[in-house]
């Protein structure tokens, strides 16, 4: 059961770790703790596409219930939707806790939690002290009182993006949205149609069981069927995770990464302040503090949250599409509103094509995951450093080592990352370069020095 609590959030799959006893015990301490910070409290709960969702939402209402928290039901949303509820008051109600019940882009089989209170992620050592005490209170027995409050938040969010870009009704162009199955469509088609948008929804069924691909927009692959779409006369193509946090946003000639949309957007910005995670082209850093403050931080979506809050930054970006406008929106990542801000772009006549081909050239890899355990890959980590203060006699010279999420080193003509992810049993990589026979040559030396400290 220990497996289940993340960094980020809590996460596992349905019946096995996600069983009626777990879930309900974890409603139950996660009222308690959400009771702390106010006595009467409100917990807005949502759920995803999973066929299993809407049963998760009954066994945790059922540990809210015996907490003494009243649980608002949203039903199935998009998890912006979820996070956007916590901003909102329902009449009286007002949650000063978020749950949005989704396993993301997980396999079908997968399902989990993502947390917060008082609009901050409940994360790291938060959810690591919560699955302890849940361990030490495992014989306790939680009722089946599963009653809710039902709200509108749909409605509600799809009303504020729809009046928020307005000014963008009948503009010209033609694009295709792949929502994969998941929830992006519960909210997209309405807001599109709102304002007037020529448009073509790929795949809006919410379906748990993923029938046409999976939905991850960060590998290629998922991308095959829009990217036939645009070939059909499309201006460009969007898509989104299974809970739409996430983006992919494609021309007909290229996918721009969360980094070069953040570039894009930082653009219209007056001096803005952006934060990118450590997977970040260094074309990004560059680029943005030309123009204003670019800063380096963590990956992970709780991390880039609280980052943004502490620094008042305008937007934070991750290369696998998670974009948080603090611009004019409430600083979470949120994958439709990314899109309208991509739109208002379009509209106002932003060449994404010639924009992108006049960056610096870079050359760089996408991420490349090696398999690890759990309990290995925080170590290799710690290896790795050790061995690159002290590397071997004809390693790459090294100008300078960044260690606040794995290590990003940076050489003379690139750098390489590695880091350990905390959702999976992997370390992630990725390297850039200014030539391809430097990047050849980066990564070759940095899987060497891996395979050293593994």
């Amino acid at each position: 059961m220990k497996s289940i609590f993340r960094e980020y959030d809590i996460r596992g799959i349905f019946q096995k770790e996600l069983n009626e006893k777990n879930v309900k015990l974890i409603g139950y301490f996660l009222g308690l703790k959400i009771k702390e910070q106010k006595k009467e409290s409100f917990v807005a709960l949502g759920y995803d596409a999973r066929v299993h969702s809407p049963t998760l939402k009954d066994w945790l209402a059922c540990g809210f219930n015996d907490a003494g928290v009243k649980v608002l039901d949203m039903g199935l949303v998009a998890t912006p939707v979820n996070y956007f509820a916590g901003f909102q008051e329902f009449g009286e109600l007002k949650a000063n806790a978020t749950v949005m019940i989704t396993g993301s882009h997980n396999p079908p089989e997968y399902n989990g939690f993502k947390i917060t209170i008082n609009n901050y992620p409940f994360f790291g050592e938060d959810i690591y002290s919560l699955g302890a005490t849940i361990t030490q209170n495992s014989t306790k027995i939680i009722g089946n009182n599963s009653s809710v409050i039902k709200i509108n938040a749909k409605k509600m969010y799809i009303d504020y993006i729809s009046n928020a870009f307005s000014h963008l009704k009948g503009m010209k162009g033609k694009f295709v949205f792949d929502c994969g199955n998941g929830v992006a469509g519960v909210v997209l088609e309405d807001i599109l149609d709102n304002l007037h948008i020529n448009y073509e929804l790929l795949y809006k069924e919410p379906d748990g069981t993923f029938p046409n691909h999976h939905p991850d927009p960060s590998e290629e692959h998922n991308l095959e069927d829009i990217k036939e779409e645009l070939k059909k006369g499309y201006d460009f193509g969007f898509a989104y995770d299974g809970d739409a946090d996430r983006i992919a946003m494609l021309s007909k000639k290229y996918n721009f990464k969360g980094d070069v949309l953040a570039m894009f957007f930082a653009s219209k910005m007056k001096n803005p302040t952006i934060i990118g995670e450590v997977k970040c082209s260094q074309i990004m850093y560059d680029e943005i503090n030309k123009i204003g403050k670019a800063i380096m931080y963590k990956t992970g979506h709780s991390n880039l949250k609280v980052k943004i809050k502490h620094t008042k930054a305008d937007l934070a970006a991750e290369v696998s599409g998670h974009l948080f406008f603090n611009d004019r929106y409430f600083g979470f990542d949120d994958a439709i509103y990314a899109t309208m801000r991509a739109l208002e772009l379009i509209n106002e006549g932003f060449d994404f094509d010639k924009k992108y081909e006049e960056l610096p050239k870079l050359f760089s890899t996408d991420e490349i995951k090696i398999p690890t355990t759990e309990e290995k890959k925080f170590e290799i980590i710690a290896k790795l450093k050790q061995n690159l203060a002290n590397p071997p006699s004809g390693f790459l010279k090294i100008k300078d080592i960044i260690d606040i999420d794995g290590v990003r080193v940076i050489f003379e003509e690139g750098w390489g990352l590695v880091r350990a992810s905390n959702t999976t049993p992997v370390l992630v990589t990725r390297f850039e370069a200014k030539s391809q026979e430097a990047l050849k040559e980066i990564q070759e030396s940095m899987t060497k020095m891996i395979e050293i400290s593994k």
